[in-house]
């Protein structure tokens, strides 16, 4: 039982040292435009049945079935928190951001696709929306938003007076007291955002493309001059590191227990013989 203790102790610790990283990447990402926090699912592990007879814990055919054992936990998946993040104003004609459910649909140089809900967008040299990172804002027939009509003239687009991007991601331009529609920001979403994987900069990939297919999002509104924050928070992940260090030393103080009483097991055991 000294030896399980141990083993249950440090399996403790080591789904708190997971959980201390992933706390540690909220807080990392408070100031991320658009990042969403991540929490860690945990299962127990090696359980075992018990049986008792006669107060002890034995199994044959007379023996009674008392329940299972776990011996620890450890992190079964890491999974992200969806829940909407505030909203700040930035005044930024080409900032964006989704109020409701969905993701914007950007791809890089190499033509990967990944999704966001960072929409600090910028325009090119070649008059494209796309990221600060140079990747393509894609409509919602999946082409490249070129913020300019094809037979418009480049030179005459320094005089354009407004560009407009309203709840529905439709894009206009005022010019010459004239609106001129242009193509409609795509704003997607998933059926199950838990098959969503991070790459990084607050993208996500679908994990099985085939079984969790993009789906056009309907409860959305797209707010221009705008950008949604981290949903992370700094100070509850503060209170959840004080939380998971003390966890983490009081499970450090039993293994330190029971290793003392296995040494003086084993003392009494080499006296004894």
């Amino acid at each position: 039982m000294i030896v399980r203790g141990m083993e249950s102790a440090a399996n403790g610790m080591l789904a708190l040292m997971d959980m201390h990283d992933m706390i540690a990447n909220n807080l990392s990402n408070v100031n991320t435009v658009g990042f969403k926090k991540g929490s860690l699912r945990f299962k127990d592990i090696m359980e075992s049945a018990v049986y008792s007879q006669k107060g002890s814990i034995l199994r044959n055919d007379s023996s009674r079935y008392l329940g299972d054992l776990s011996v620890g936990s450890q992190s079964l998946e890491y999974i992200h928190d969806f829940s909407q993040g505030a909203l700040d104003k930035t005044n930024n004609p080409y900032d964006v951001a989704i109020e409701g459910d969905g993701f914007f649909k950007i791809q890089d140089v190499d033509g990967k696709i990944s999704y966001t809900r960072n929409g600090s967008f910028v325009v090119n040299d070649q008059q494209y929306l796309v990221t600060k990172q140079g990747e393509y804002v894609l409509d919602i027939n999946n082409r490249r938003i070129r913020m300019i009509p094809e037979d418009f003239d480049p030179e005459l687009f320094r005089d354009r007076i407004e560009t407009v991007i309203g709840e529905s991601g439709n894009i206009e331009i005022n010019s010459y007291n004239q609106k001129i529609p242009l193509q409609t920001i795509g704003v997607f979403d998933f059926s199950n955002k838990e098959d969503l994987f991070e790459i990084g900069d607050a993208k996500f990939i679908p994990m099985d493309p085939e079984n969790n297919p993009e789906l056009r999002s309907e409860k959305f509104t797209v707010q221009q001059g705008m950008l949604e924050l981290s949903n992370s928070n700094v100070i509850r992940e503060m209170i959840n590191t004080i939380a998971t260090s003390r966890n983490y030393e009081s499970l450090t103080k039993v293994v330190s227990t029971n290793s003392d009483m296995l040494a003086t097991a084993v003392s009494v055991g080499r006296i004894g013989s």
